[in-house]
Order: structure tokens, then C-alpha cells, then sequence
């Protein structure tokens, strides 16, 4: 038996990186806290003139034709903020996120700390159609990194910090730390290792606790529907591909647009105030389609709201937030999707059978909003922690993955992605077991090992092994089966004529000042693949461990081929098993 071998990878300063969290997650809940008092003292400040972080909707205003104004003030507001500031701010936030997470080595500037939540403040304050979540996401985020870039880090840790900073600040908003922890791992994390997920999932646990002591424990929207039927399979599978669609039109609407804006002979920074001129005239039309809208979803999620009503809302809502995002103004785009979900349920539940009318709302919120996201699991979660109806999770679970197949095939991206493909980058968003991380040294590497003994004087291992006739590229020197170290041509050229009468060992001792590189039996072969592309070598030896050094086999490049090998047999090769043969009988004598 391999005692050496384990399931997890061991990491020493995993109990550092999650105190780390730890402390990062009661800082995002602090921001979040700071969030939510902006929009709302934004909102008193634009539409009713009063200084105060009252909770009120920009529904109520009464300003008549004027209202078309406010979104256009804080459009310019917004656009000279990311002009002068931070061009980073503009946007929903995950991306940004998202792309810092990949190719900026997890590192955000203070400037995006500040700015983003005041930008988004600004712009949800003054009408409009955006969620917190997307703003607090990429501001738990900014903290979490500058936290990390303070203290001396990995580039793997400052991620770990910067995701467990915007998971922490969705549980803060939300108070839907499990889903938050979900989130982390189908978008921002890039990999399932506990030296990442602990630390995240402490941070939104701390997160949850700390929310709680501010804003309570209850559930957002509360819900209870009856258990589900037969029958509502049947129905889940069209509210599914229904929801899969709207979320592929509305993905696709906003990048047409987003290019229409592009388009425009002016410079962007005026781009969120023409788009605000859409989101002033649709809330003076709907005002209930302006800011937030949680007091919307919760009447569609308790059939608070005529369908007539609903639709008329949700379409101005559809529009202004798509003309809105696509102007690349500050804002989330979660609430907005779980509000036109919530519509189209509320459309779709006078005529699925199968169950209550009241189900249908919240099993299209959480189809759209994960075929939009490519995150099913969240969505499924985020709808249970939002509702805490435990009726609703087997037509949550039907429906969100029939609506998220759906958008797999029909887009190329999700939302998501598709802005950061538009920068140049390309995000492969499947991962899994590298076949490297699978398998071991000591399963690929070669047993039989061409050795060069240490007391070989140094002349003739430049005739019997470097010759004419030379077999490998580098070969181990050892003393009694005890690695020396590795010689190959370019450190056989660097020993002068002066040391050709001293044996091999003894000039490469000279030569090499630090110890020999070499892997152990039961390290990944990633890890030797690593240590050979870090050390620019062919071949690595393999010693039975740390202290003794006593070679036991030698691994290279090829060796590490075998286990993609077979990796690609098992993804492409076809095999058909038509029976079992049957034993033949024995005759008896």
C-alpha cells in the first residue's frame, strides 16, 4: 500500500491564507453595509430631494416628466468618474473580476476599491435598472486583493483572497452564503482545491454571521409552495428551455448593442448618459422598472402583481437595463435577471400544469439567471437561500439544467465571458482532473537508469557518454547509488581542461553549489513536469526521499506523455461491449 500518496494536495499555509478570509470576509460585509447605504442615500438624494439612507423605491418619486433628468445626471457622473478615474469600473463587475482573476495575477487597484461602489451607488441612486450584487462582487474583490498585496503572497493566495473578498460580499448582500461559495467555484476560482475552497467558504460563512447582526436572518424573499407532481417534470422542461432562451436573447441583445455603442463617433466616456436617456423615459413610463426592483420580485414571486402589469413592467425593464449595460455604465446584472425570470414565470404559471401558479416565478428566476451565468448550481442554491422553500428544489434542479443545456448549445458564451473575449482573451470554462495531477512518478517514470559514476574520470565520460553514439541528453552521476547530480552537454562544456584529470562527481560538486534537482516516488507528475519546465531540463532523477537521495529511477519529458495517453483513449476511443463470454465447462475425467 502507498501511504505516501493522498487524495489533496498538503499546503502549509493554508491555516495563514484562511485567516486571511477570515478577516477579508468581515471587511466585504463592512462594504456591502456601505453599498446599500450609498444607493439608498443616492436614491433620497435624486428623486426625493432628502438627505437620508431610507430604504425607499424610486417608484414613489413624484417628479413627473423630470424623472427622464435624474439617470441622465448620474450617467455623466459616472462617465467622468471612469474617465478620470477608473476605467475599471465600468461594467457589471464579475468580468472584471473575473479577468483580473486570469491574466492580471488577482491584483486590483485602490482606485476600484473606492470607486466602484460609489459609481454604482450613483447609478442604481439615480434609477438605474441594476442589482448590488454584481458592484459588491467586484468591490469585495478589489479589497480582497489590495488586502493580500500587502502582505507577502503567492499569486495562487492573492486569488484564493480576492475570490474569498467577492463571495463574502454577495453573502453579505444576499445572506446566501452557500450559493455565494458555489458562485466562487463555477466562476472565479478556476480550479476544486481546499487550499482555495476553505478559505473562501470561511469567508462567507464569517460573512453570513456578520450580515445577520445588521440585517437579520430571514430569508429575502420568503416562500412556501406545495410539494411537486409528476406532471411538473413535463413543465419544468418548458419553463427550462423558455428561460434558456430568454437568456441567450437577452445576451445576445446586449453585445448587438454594445457594438451599436461602439460604433458611435464620440467618446465613451458620454455613452452611459445616452443610455441613461432610455432608462429615464422607460421609468417615466414604468417607474417601477427603475433602480433595484427587490420590492418587484418579491410581489412576482407572491403574485402580488396582474399579469398585464407584470409584462408591461418586465419589458421596460428588459430594455432599459440591456441599453443600460450595453453603455457600459456601473452595474449588476443578477437582480435584473432574477427579475425578468420572475416575469416570465409569472406569465408562464397561468398556463403549466402540474402545480401552484406561485412555483413557476421562482423556477424561471433561478433558470434565467443560471443559463445567463453558466452557473447552474449557484442559481439553484442562490433560489432556495433567496426563498428558503425546500418544495421548490427538485423543479429548481429540472428546469435550471434543462434552461443551462439549452444556452450551452445555443451560445458560444455566457455573459460573462463573452466581454472579456471581446478584450482578446478566450476562457475555457470546463475543467477537470489534470491527468498529470492523477498520476504519480513512480507510474511513469524509467526504472532502469544509465548512470555515470561519481570516481569516472572526466575524460573518459566525455568519450563513453558524450561521444558520437550518445544516448540520452543528460545522464544522473552517482556514489554508491546516491545522487550526485545531473550532467548534461552545457554543464560538461562549462568544466575547464584544467579538471579533466579529477573524477565527474567531484567537478560537478565544484560546479553545482546548491543541491540536485530531483522528484519523489510519490509526487504528481505535474509537479515533476513543473520542476523540469522551472529548471529548463530533459530529465529529472527520481530519489527514494529528501535524506537518503538514493536513486531510484529517472523520469523525462516523454515519460510524462503516458498519462495524456491514455487520457485521450478514454475521451475518444468508442468501445462496445455486446456480452459476456460464457466460460466453457470443464470435462470431466
Amino acid at each position: 500500500m502507498d501511504h505516501h500518496k493522498r487524495d489533496f494536495s498538503v499546503n502549509d499555509r493554508l491555516l495563514r491564507i484562511c485567516g486571511l478570509a477570515a478577516i477579508i470576509g468581515g471587511v466585504a460585509t463592512l462594504a456591502a453595509v456601505v453599498l446599500l447605504g450609498l444607493i439608498h442615500l443616492f436614491t433620497n438624494l435624486f428623486f426625493f430631494g432628502t438627505f437620508s439612507i431610507e430604504d425607499r423605491s424610486p417608484a414613489l418619486n413624484t417628479l413627473g416628466p423630470w424623472v427622464i433628468a435624474i439617470p441622465v445626471i448620474g450617467g455623466l457622473i459616472v462617465g467622468m468618474m471612469a474617465r478620470f478615474g477608473s476605467e475599471k469600473i465600468r461594467g457589471h463587475g464579475i468580468p472584471e473580476a473575473i479577468e483580473a482573476i486570469l491574466f492580471g495575477k488577482s491584483r486590483m487597484s485602490p482606485k476600484v476599491a473606492i470607486l466602484k461602489p460609489l459609481s454604482s451607488g450613483i447609478v442604481i441612486g439615480s434609477g438605474g435598472p441594476f442589482g448590488a450584487e454584481g458592484p459588491i462582487i467586484m468591490t469585495g474583490g478589489a479589497l480582497g486583493s489590495l488586502i493580500a498585496q500587502c502582505i507577502d503572497v503567492t499569486a495562487a493566495e492573492r486569488k484564493t483572497l480576492l475570490v474569498a473578498g467577492a463571495a463574502a460580499g454577495m453573502t453579505a448582500v444576499f445572506g446566501t452564503p452557500v450559493a455565494a461559495v458555489l458562485l466562487a467555484v463555477e466562476l472565479l476560482l478556476f480550479e476544486w482545491r481546499p487550499r482555495s475552497f476553505l478559505p473562501v467558504a470561511l469567508a462567507c460563512a464569517v460573512a453570513g454571521f456578520a450580515r445577520a447582526s445588521v440585517f437579520g436572518t430571514g430569508a429575502l424573499f420568503p416562500l412556501e409552495t406545495q410539494p411537486p407532481q409528476m406532471i411538473s417534470l413535463l413543465s419544468c422542461l418548458v419553463a427550462g428551455l423558455l428561460s434558456g432562451a430568454l437568456a441567450s436573447g437577452l445576451s445576445a441583445a446586449l453585445y448587438k448593442l454594445e457594438d451599436v455603442f461602439g460604433k458611435l463617433p464620440i467618446h465613451w466616456m458620454w455613452w452611459p448618459a445616452i443610455g441613461a436617456v432610455f432608462v429615464g423615459i422607460g421609468g417615466y413610463i414604468e417607474p417601477r422598472a427603475l433602480g433595484v426592483g427587490y420590492d418587484v420580485i418579491g410581489d412576482l414571486l407572491h403574485q402580488h402583481i396582474a399579469i398585464k402589469v407584470a409584462l408591461s413592467i418586465l419589458a421596460v425593464k428588459a430594455i432599459i437595463w440591456v441599453v443600460a449595460l450595453a453603455s457600459g455604465t456601473s452595474g449588476g446584472v443578477l437582480a435584473p435577471l432574477l427579475m425578468l425570470g420572475a416575469g416570465l414565470g409569472t406569465a408562464l404559471g397561468a398556463i403549466l400544469p402540474g402545480h401552484d401558479a406561485a412555483l413557476w416565478p421562482l423556477v424561471c428566476m433561478a433558470a434565467t439567471l443560471g443559463a445567463t451565468l453558466g452557473a447552474p448550481l449557484t442559481a439553484i442554491v442562490f433560489a432556495f437561500g433567496l426563498t428558503h422553500d425546500a418544495n421548490a428544489l427538485l423543479p429548481l434542479l429540472a428546469a435550471t439544467l434543462v434552461a443551462h443545456g439549452f444556452a450551452t448549445v445555443v451560445m458560444k458564451r455566457s455573459i460573462m465571458t463573452e466581454k472579456i473575449a471581446r478584450r482578446g482573451y478566450h476562457i475555457y470554462r470546463e475543467y477537470g482532473v489534470d491527468p498529470l495531477e492523477r498520476h504519480h512518478v513512480d507510474e511513469v517514470m524509467t526504472r532502469d537508469v544509465l548512470t555515470i559514476d561519481a570516481a569516472t574520470p572526466l575524460s573518459d565520460v566525455l568519450a563513453r557518454h558524450f561521444g558520437p553514439h550518445q544516448v540520452h541528453r543528460a545522464y544522473p552521476v552517482v556514489r554508491d547509488g546516491v545522487l550526485v547530480g545531473m550532467l548534461d552537454r552545457a554543464a560538461l562544456g562549462t568544466l575547464n581542461e584544467a579538471q579533466a584529470g579529477v573524477s565527474i562527481g567531484e567537478a560537478l560538486q565544484r560546479l553545482q553549489s546548491a543541491a540536485p534537482v530531483f522528484a519523489l516516488p510519490g509526487e504528481p507528475c505535474r509537479l515533476a513536469a513543473t520542476r523540469l519546465a522551472v529548471h529548463e531540463l530533459e530529465r529529472l532523477p527520481v530519489v527514494a526521499d529528501k535524506q537518503s537521495l538514493k536513486l531510484v529511477g529517472i523520469v523525462s519529458r516523454s515519460d510524462l506523455v503516458k498519462p495524456a495517453r491514455a487520457h485521450f483513449d478514454e475521451e475518444h476511443r468508442r468501445e462496445r461491449f455486446r456480452g459476456f463470454r460464457r466460460t466453457p465447462a470443464l470435462r470431466k475425467h
